[in-house]
């Protein structure tokens, strides 16, 4: 029977051009992997190399045997991948969320809820979002709509409200709350890694420019410094100090106002138990 391991050798004698070079690479001695090579030619029944005074190379039949153990070694390394993904998957939790502030507080819960699994997340876009929970890419998907198919679970557990920070001297200090159009043209000061939040800026503000931060030191230093407007929300209680000294400004539009939903696959019914407890300002 093949040994992956005298495969492995002889792909990697076929890289080197000799046995010693490869024995070194393999960390095996020489005469290793010359019984190694024998032991191929006797396992194909055909001579695989050809011989001179203290040379060996492949003749075509070993070229065509590495190409052969090429495809052989990928495809176990899949099945070990393939293997090893499916039993992690056994022990994971996999929540993806449109934005981040959901993640505050859906992951503490299931860590205490399922103490034994490994709970990972993702964040990213609303349609990317949708298309993981559909595809059974995730177990758990956090968007700012239901899905409307019986199929799928929806609970509403928390509502994210967005504002505005500005410095007392500016513009729309005096202002008592503002719209997209308002906004319009003005720059801001942007977070990285905002989900949903940072594409319905764009689409709303057209004509605004973003100096996205993805350093979080720097943004904060910016904020403190800099007199570019930037955003807020409430639940971002962590910026709190960082804006005492600004304005916030509520955003009226319907879409800087959202509720979140969890929504899970319907058979994954006992995840909807925890968020149940966790729901908030509905």
């Amino acid at each position: 029977m093949l040994n992956l391991n005298e495969l492995e050798q002889l792909v990697t004698f076929a890289d080197t051009g000799t046995l010693s070079v490869a024995a070194e690479k393999l960390h095996i001695s020489q005469p290793t992997i010359t019984r190694s090579m024998q032991h191929l030619e006797d396992e194909f029944g055909v001579s695989l190399f050809t011989r001179g005074k203290n040379k060996i190379s492949l003749n075509p039949v070993g070229i065509k045997a590495v190409e052969e153990a090429r495809h052989l070694l990928l495809t176990a390394e899949n099945m070990i991948k393939s293997v090893r993904d499916y039993d992690k998957s056994l022990h994971t939790i996999s929540v993806t969320s449109c934005a981040p502030a959901p993640l505050w507080y859906v992951l503490p819960a299931l860590s205490s809820a399922y103490p034994d699994m490994t709970i990972s997340s993702s964040l990213k876009g609303s349609s990317e979002t949708m298309e993981d929970i559909l595809s059974g890419s995730t177990h758990l998907a956090i968007l700012t709509e239901e899905i409307k198919d019986n199929n799928y679970l929806n609970i509403a557990f928390l509502k994210e409200n967005l504002s505005v920070c500005v410095p007392a001297g500016h513009d729309l200090a005096k202002k008592s709350s503002v719209t997209f159009s308002e906004l319009n043209g003005f720059n801001f000061l942007l977070r990285s890694e905002l989900g949903f939040w940072d594409e319905m800026c764009r689409i709303n503000m057209p004509s605004s420019r973003f100096l996205v931060q993805t350093n979080e030191f720097e943004f904060i230093e910016l904020i403190k410094e800099s007199s570019l407007p930037c955003f807020t929300t409430n639940l971002a209680k962590a910026y709190d100090n960082v804006l005492k000294d600004r304005i916030n400004i509520p955003v009226t539009n319907p879409e800087a106002n959202v509720t979140y939903f969890l929504v899970c696959h319907s058979d994954d019914k006992a995840y909807t138990e925890v968020i149940n407890q966790i729901k908030i300002n509905l």
